[in-house]
């Protein structure tokens, strides 16, 4: 179900420890030169402590728990500050944290009547002494992920396993819910052994049904395109417009880091969604 609106659905902020100390105003204002009608903030909010063995990287994966009343305002006020120009969305983007789910219920149950927009994203897995990044570096994938599943098949279904119970989970939000970069495991395609094709299709037909009778939407996210060791978008073509036949919404997002980045990847979006857009 293509949106009927132009809409950057997945972006991020000053509150990013690995994006940009850029103001959002830079990402606002980029994204109303390019004619965007709608405009999703969906920051990180805070990780359990520990949640990964290691101390420097978590200071980069998330802001402190302390910032998330901070960011709360302030992207409230550039929603205010936006009215009549362009929609401002109040979103995060939460992860599924298997084993640690009351503490996401928490953030979501405090925010309740603020949050519009939430992007669901599987970006950790168990892996080698708990748990792991699948987007952080090759070696570090290789290292603590596909040494401690063994190959890359389990891997793979250990993701798409989170991802169904990422939806499971989303579909009991009552505002918009997306799943975010569905394909995030091919990051670093071009660097690890190759995933097997059938595989991935396989596991993402099963998933339509399980986002069409959860409403929960697709990111159709394009940050892959601009990440040397993929090469593509973390959709594939084919699933938007399987997704488009059921009815999933699909909302474009340029995973923005730095204001450049706004609209990033749109023409490919625009090129492969059926549809009117």
């Amino acid at each position: 179900m293509p949106t009927a609106i132009k809409w950057d659905g997945h972006t991020h902020t000053k509150f990013c420890y690995h994006g940009s100390p850029d103001e959002s105003e830079a990402y606002v204002d980029r994204a109303l030169a390019l004619g965007f009608d709608r405009y999703t903030i969906s920051e990180h909010p805070p990780l359990p402590a520990e949640w990964i063995p290691d101390a420097p990287l978590m200071k980069e994966l998330a802001m402190p728990a302390g910032e998330l009343p901070a960011y709360m305002d302030y992207v409230t006020s550039i929603k205010q500050k936006y009215a009549g120009r362009i929609d401002v969305a109040i979103g995060l983007e939460l992860d599924y944290l298997q084993g640690a789910l009351p503490f996401t219920e928490a953030i979501v149950d405090r925010y309740l009547d603020k949050l519009e927009d939430v992007v669901y994203s599987v970006h950790y897995l168990p892996g080698r002494g708990g748990m792991r990044c699948i987007d952080f570096t090759p070696d570090d994938f290789a290292a603590n992920l596909l040494s401690y599943y063994g190959t890359m098949e389990k891997v793979v279904d250990e993701y798409y396993d989170h991802v169904e119970a990422a939806i499971a989970w989303a579909a009991k939000l009552p505002m918009r819910k997306r799943i975010g970069h569905i394909n995030l495991i091919e990051k670093f395609a071009q660097k690890l052994p190759p995933i097997d094709e059938a595989q991935l299709e396989r596991r993402l037909t099963a998933i339509l049904p399980k986002l069409e009778e959860g409403g929960v939407g697709i990111d159709v996210n394009t940050a892959g395109l601009r990440v040397p060791t993929c090469g593509k978008a973390y959709v594939p073509a084919w699933f938007l417009r399987a997704c488009a036949e059921r009815g999933i919404p699909l909302v474009y997002g340029s995973d923005s880091h730095k204001p450049e980045h706004v609209g990033f990847g749109y023409d490919w979006f625009a090129a492969n969604l059926p549809g009117e857009r």
